[in-house]
């Protein structure tokens, strides 16, 4: 919904926010950074579930999917062939954020926030990004 401001401008209704999912490999450190930078970023991480906690890439990609939840990872190697595997046996799949390990923690936390900051809800169909996003 659009409304008018008295001065005419347009005003796009507030997004829902966007939820986060860190596979239980994602560094503690870039946690703790954004969640210092930003106390409300939401985000949950898979060993803290007692549904994710242990399980294979499928069981945490259908966790993210059913709670609406983008999922955050350094694993480069197995989390697309477990996202194919969700989108044959689902039809959907949490979007993807994967991360290299050998990006700069720093980076990671502002190019995440950015992310957060930016994407509309919408933005975020299933898929793949790849940080760096420059």
């Amino acid at each position: 919904m659009v409304a008018a401001r008295p001065s005419g401008a347009l005003v796009r209704a507030p997004e829902e926010p966007v939820k986060w999912l860190a596979d239980e490999n994602f560094r503690n450190a870039i946690i703790r950074g954004i969640l210092r930078k930003r106390p409300s970023f939401d985000v949950v991480r898979t060993q803290d579930l007692s549904q994710t906690t242990g399980k294979d890439d499928n069981a945490l990609l259908r966790f993210a999917t059913a709670e609406d939840r983008i999922v955050v990872t350094h694993d480069l190697s197995t989390m697309v062939p477990a996202m194919r595997e969700q989108l044959r046996t689902a039809s959907q799949c949490a979007p993807i954020v994967m991360v290299p390990d050998s990006l700069p923690i720093g980076q990671v936390i502002d190019e995440i926030l950015f992310l957060d900051d930016c994407a509309l809800h919408a933005d975020w169909s299933a898929g793949v990004l790849y940080l760096p996003l420059r």
